[in-house]
């Protein structure tokens, strides 16, 4: 073997390159960070070829003295930080101080930079490793920084360069993402001379909707919700998109920390259990998020790229996501979309009793809830004469739907309307104030017979079953510590599980709801999340598995003929369940039809 030497500094920047300087979207990535870091309220971003020719990046930004453009360019040297406590407290987008050499090296570089306040601008060049000294040049205030023919002299690197269109798609979706983390600031985009992509400063919501918009697609504003929750030192704001408006890919989702992009476990995991009651299988939310904190309390400095971080209280971080966006698709209701301003149709004489309760007032708990809806819509065969009672004792005396229609205003008519007629025995057909609505009735009952399930096993106390012959399961280290740390919260779920040696655990008692079920894998999934994430929804979604076959076998099956004060209840019970908007396995339950749209259809007003 060799002797051990120090490496020459070309080389020691040529391999930070490689960790920093992927593609030229990374490129772009780390000059615009910096721009943002210098205050700069323009930024307009140059292509040629995809970047392999040329990328420039100019700001307006706060500009670079003369005499630290040469330290701008040394490896590690920077203005961000200067401390170990600035490391621990990092509240800029960039901070480690290798990107503008590594670039350097690899392509033939030049950056000119005009300081804020002074007259005079300075550029300084390198090629080939060698630094030429600054000299005075022509710029406004800011700064524009220069590559040109990227890894030109590192072949093997310019061959995994992708095709042009390829090359610069990439830089086109970075730009989109920056533009979504900091609304205040105009970005300009120009591939081979011309303009690509304009997004004005946003001054206030509306225009910041607008980019969201122009990044997600024109629906997007219409079929999202707004999100806007503090607590604990945090505080999380942006938009989701509603399930119906979910995706094949996960490729519109933006999760920003402290106005960073990052893709991360935690914040996925917590996404997916949000959304885990009301998205179609295979299918994936549009986001847009920004999660503010303490920077103290997120470590910035895992990946050399700035695409990861990790959080000091995990858990914590966790929770306080998954809560918010539960809550905030919780309260999704059928029609709500189309709800109009004047609340009087909530003083119609229909009164609506949660099913968890009898006539009495008495709870009955989730088996009895199920119990009573089984019993009256799973054996009846002939058509339902009382079917309003069966949806949460509303009551059944209510008026046909075309008098309610002439005679109320459109303020006065329910978001869902008044149902007309059956199609199919599938379909009810509804009029509200905007047209035409279609609900699969179905899928409608079975997400409130679901969410009634669900109330009453709440209000019940939760039983638990103990083993016959207690069950040794083998895990790893890691799960067995997480068992015998979470023993008390898994005990209050009926589970009880101990540990029995290093790698290995033994179940005792289980949930009764959860009687047949693989109970070795059930426990390796349950240690598995706590291992993980310190804490586990896995005993919760599969009891809501089981009570979602429940609601499906109990709710009122398509081929079973409704009258319309029976079609008007399940209408009523829609507006007033959580999630109704979808069933439990995420298809909607409902469609709008506007007049306008119907209008085209015929053709009017042509």
């Amino acid at each position: 073997m060799p002797r051990i030497r120090p490496l020459p500094p070309e080389l020691v920047n040529q391999i930070a390159a490689g960790e920093v300087i992927e593609r030229p979207s990374s490129v772009v990535k780390e000059l615009v960070e910096n721009s943002l870091d210098a205050g700069a309220t323009r930024i307009e971003v140059d292509i040629e070829l995809g970047g392999a020719r040329l990328i420039r990046v100019r700001d307006d930004g706060d500009g670079i003295a003369p005499d630290d453009l040469p330290l701008a360019i040394a490896s590690h040297a920077t203005s961000k930080i200067g401390s170990f406590d600035d490391l621990e407290h990092v509240a800029s987008m960039g901070f480690r101080g290798e990107a503008l050499a590594s670039m350097s090296s690899v392509a033939r570089f030049a950056m000119t930079s005009r300081l804020r306040g002074s007259d005079s601008a300075f550029r300084i060049e390198v090629d080939s490793g060698r630094m030429q000294a600054a000299r005075p040049a022509q710029h406004p205030q800011g700064t524009s920084v220069e590559l040109r023919d990227l890894f030109y002299n590192v072949p093997a690197r310019r061959k995994f360069l992708r095709a042009e269109r390829t090359e610069f798609a990439h830089i086109d979706d970075l730009l989109k993402s920056l533009s979504l983390a900091r609304s205040n600031v105009e970005f300009r985009l120009s591939h081979n001379g011309k303009s690509v992509r304009v997004w004005k400063a946003a001054r206030d919501e509306h225009a910041m909707l607008m980019r969201v918009a122009d990044v997600l697609g024109d629906e997007f504003p219409q079929q999202s919700l707004r999100i806007d929750h503090a607590t604990a030192g945090m505080r999380l704001s942006g938009w989701v998109g509603l399930p119906t408006a979910s995706r094949p890919q996960a490729d519109a989702q933006y999760f920003y920390v402290n106005g960073r992009l990052v893709r991360d476990r935690v914040v996925a995991h917590a996404v997916r259990q949000a959304y885990a009651d009301v998205l179609f299988h295979g299918r994936h939310p549009a986001f847009v998020l920004y999660l503010e904190l303490d920077p103290a309390g997120v470590d910035v400095n895992v990946h050399p790229a700035k695409h990861e971080v990790r959080f000091r209280e995990q858990r914590l971080v966790h929770d306080f996501l998954f809560r918010t966006l539960h809550e905030a698709l919780a309260e999704t209701r059928a029609g709500q979309s189309v709800q109009t301003e004047s609340a009087a149709w909530t003083n119609a004489p229909v009164q609506v009793v949660p099913a968890a309760q009898s006539a009495g007032g008495q709870s009955m708990g989730w088996r009895g809830a199920f119990a009573q809806s089984h019993l009256q819509l799973g054996v009846r065969e002939e058509p339902l004469a009382d079917y309003a009672n069966l949806l949460g004792n509303v009551a059944a005396s209510q008026p046909e739907p075309l008098p309610s229609m002439a005679s109320a205003n459109d303020g006065d008519v329910p978001p869902l309307g008044y149902a007309i007629a059956q199609l199919k025995t599938i379909y009810i057909l509804a009029e509200n104030a905007h047209g035409l609505v279609l609900v699969d009735m179905h899928a409608a009952h079975e997400r409130i017979t679901y969410e009634k399930l669900k109330s009453g096993r709440v209000c019940s106390n939760l039983r638990s079953q103990m083993l016959l012959v207690p069950l040794s399961v083998a895990v790893s280290a890691k799960e067995a510590a997480a068992a015998e740390e979470h023993g008390e919260a898994l005990a209050d779920w009926g589970l009880e599980i101990s540990r029995s040696g290093p790698s290995a655990v033994v179940v005792r008692r289980i949930p009764a709801l959860l009687e047949g079920a693989d109970v070795a894998e059930l426990t390796r999934s349950v240690l598995a999340e706590l291992a993980q994430h310190g804490s586990s929804r896995q005993l919760q979604e599969v009891e809501n598995e089981l009570l979602s076959t429940m609601a499906c076998h109990g709710s009122v099956r398509a081929g079973r003929r409704l009258t319309l004060p029976e079609m008007n209840a399940l209408l009523r019970e829609m507006e007033a369940t959580e999630r109704s908007g979808q069933c439990n396995h995420g298809r909607p339950t409902w469609v709008q039809v506007n007049m306008s749209e119907l209008d085209k259809l015929f053709l009017r007003g042509r």
